[in-house]
């Protein structure tokens, strides 16, 4: 699945966040700062956030506000995930090279099976695939999400599951 996000652009005027969280478990072996972006065009059934689909949801992720927050976890968190906003490519992209100047490993996670390379070059890792409820998540061995490592291509859903 690919969705070419460029016919939306003039509804899609600002990134807004629904919520903020240090991680531990989204991106194996880091301590993250994970965004939650509203406004998901993807609609998946089953999706345990359908309020994330609002957009406008939450508070507008702004340049100082994303600044601030790289500057208050420095040295103490070593990745930033983003859970959507790969349809504000622009900002999103942004937001990822700061974060790697800042020293940041970068996360995306999108319900999308790839994205565009714009915004693929920017990231350390990147999860993919839509949510299915059969199926499950990373954590379980059926399920159609991918989990993987931008530089070496490698897929490491192995690091989700349980033994």
């Amino acid at each position: 699945m690919f969705y070419n996000f460029k016919g939306l652009k003039g509804l899609l005027l600002f990134m807004f966040f629904n919520d903020f969280q240090i991680v531990l478990q989204e991106v194996p072996g880091e301590i993250s700062l994970c965004f939650t972006i509203s406004g998901c065009p993807l609609r998946c059934e089953g999706c345990h956030s359908p309020f994330l689909w609002k957009e406008g949801n939450g508070q507008q992720l702004t340049q100082q506000i994303f600044k601030n927050m790289l500057y208050k976890y420095y040295g103490f968190a070593t990745c930033v995930v983003f859970m959507g906003g790969e349809w504000h490519q622009k900002e999103l992209v942004e937001n990822l090279r700061c974060a790697k100047t800042k020293g940041y490993k970068t996360c995306l996670y999108t319900g999308l099976d790839r994205v565009d390379d714009e915004v693929l070059k920017h990231l350390t890792w990147i999860k993919t695939g839509q949510w299915i409820t059969h199926r499950g998540g990373l954590d379980c061995k059926n399920t159609n999400q991918k989990f993987i490592e931008v530089k070496t291509n490698k897929i490491l859903n192995h690091l989700f599951i349980k033994n």
